[in-house]
């Protein structure tokens, strides 16, 4: 990487199942409450209870001229919104800003079930013009027409790999001294219609997931949003902004293996992450704190763990690893940056965030299994791992700010 162009992490805006704003975030984690909760309505879809992470309260924007918000819309504006004041940038901007967020449901959210159940008799009632006016790019064109940005706005699709791939792409342009300054991150609402697709293929726990446990047999869908506000560190210094870390090193792969399966050996995502700590210039020794993709789903939790007996074979220490999932389940699209801003969260607060539910873990000598309640610990260095379907996966390393200017 040029070291003149260190991209730093200047602000963080969240909105999950714990509710809007990262604080709420970080309070439901260290206190260790599951956001997750049963949905019984869902019977009358799949036949079946099934267990969400809903984001609590309404969210509320007013439509901007000339577009029209879904959910998904929305959550990404909240979010954006806290990681622009946290990042203390003025409104109105008064530098062009580019916004890359990602999303795989985007306006699904906003599309009702008759759409699945009769399409024909729903495209004739003028459901069609809904199903076609929410390209992957309207939740950036959303999100930069409420703040009032200026400059590129880019919208990612790669699957549950999605968030941090917008973050990689922000990263890679600020690295070259393309840009000064980026908003980035993911958006993901619940749909039905997503729902009822990972039934259909078996993907789901009926009751609060269990990841990397023996006896664990789905996923949770959540909902949510995490955008944060990337900059060059001399960009940040001139400011005199608060920095909150360092993106040190990231790398993307891809297995070629299954449309939705992962590559049983965890070789692309093992190489992704040796891939990322080479380019931050640190060795597996130096990650203090690692948060996992952790689904919850038979294939996918074996796989991963056969990546991190790779990727950190020559550690001195096991790795300690902990999927948050199990607290709020999958925001999909999201997930990768709501993920990556929970381990800054973590790496700052110096803590080490349990796995809920992992009573019976699947048995590594390369994993510390972070259960039962949050640890605390002095570390420099983490990571925050995705993956998804068609094989994407992507590794981040991070190093924590705690409010000084990191190395």
């Amino acid at each position: 990487m040029d070291r003149r162009h260190i991209v730093a992490v200047t602000g963080i805006g969240l909105v999950t199942p714990y509710g809007v704003g990262r604080q709420a975030l970080l309070a439901g984690l260290l206190e260790g409450r599951c956001a997750l909760e049963p949905v019984d309505g869902a019977r009358a879809l799949l036949g079946t209870r099934t267990t969400l992470g809903q984001v609590p309260a309404p969210v509320t924007v007013p439509d901007p001229p000339g577009l029209r918000l879904s959910r998904t819309d929305r959550l990404a504006v909240v979010a954006a919104r806290e990681a622009w004041t946290c990042a203390a940038l003025p409104l109105p901007p008064t530098e062009d800003c580019p916004v890359i967020v990602a999303s795989t449901v985007a306006g699904l959210s906003d599309i009702e079930m008759t759409a699945a159940v009769d399409p024909a008799a729903y495209c004739r009632a003028g459901g069609f013009a809904r199903l076609t006016s929410y390209p992957a790019s309207h939740v950036a064109e959303a999100v930069a027409a409420c703040l009032g940005t200026r400059g590129m706005r880019l919208g990612l699709s790669v699957a549950c790999a999605s968030g941090a791939m917008a973050l990689v792409h922000a990263a890679r342009l600020i690295a070259q001294g393309r840009i000064a300054m980026a908003l980035a991150g993911g958006s993901d609402a619940l749909s039905g219609i997503t729902v009822a697709g990972f039934h259909s293929l078996r993907a789901l726990d009926p009751e609060p997931c269990r990841p990397f446990d023996r006896a664990r047999c789905g996923l949770n869908l959540g909902e949510g949003a995490g955008m944060l506000v990337l900059e060059d560190l001399a960009h940040a210094r001139a400011r005199g902004v608060e920095v909150l870390c360092v993106l040190r090193g990231w790398a993307v792969t891809n297995d070629a293996f299954h449309p939705t399966a992962p590559g049983e050996e965890g070789q692309w995502l093992a190489q992704s992450i040796v891939r990322a700590m080479e380019r931050a210039g640190v060795k597996a020794d130096d990650i203090g704190y690692l948060n996992a993709h952790g689904t919850g789903t038979p294939l996918n939790d074996v796989a991963e763990t056969r990546a991190y007996e790779r990727a950190f074979d020559r550690r001195t220490t096991r790795i300690p690893v902990s999927s948050t999932k199990s607290c709020f389940g999958h925001t999909l699209g999201a997930a990768g940056a709501i993920e990556a801003a929970i381990t800054i969260l973590a790496l700052n607060a110096r803590v080490l965030l349990p796995t809920l539910r992992l009573d019976d873990p699947i048995e590594t000598g390369a994993v510390d299994w972070i259960r039962g309640s949050v640890r605390e610990a002095e570390y420099d260095y983490a990571m925050s791992v995705s993956a998804g379907f068609g094989g994407t996966n992507a590794s981040l390393v991070l190093e924590g700010g705690r409010g000084n200017t990191p190395r």
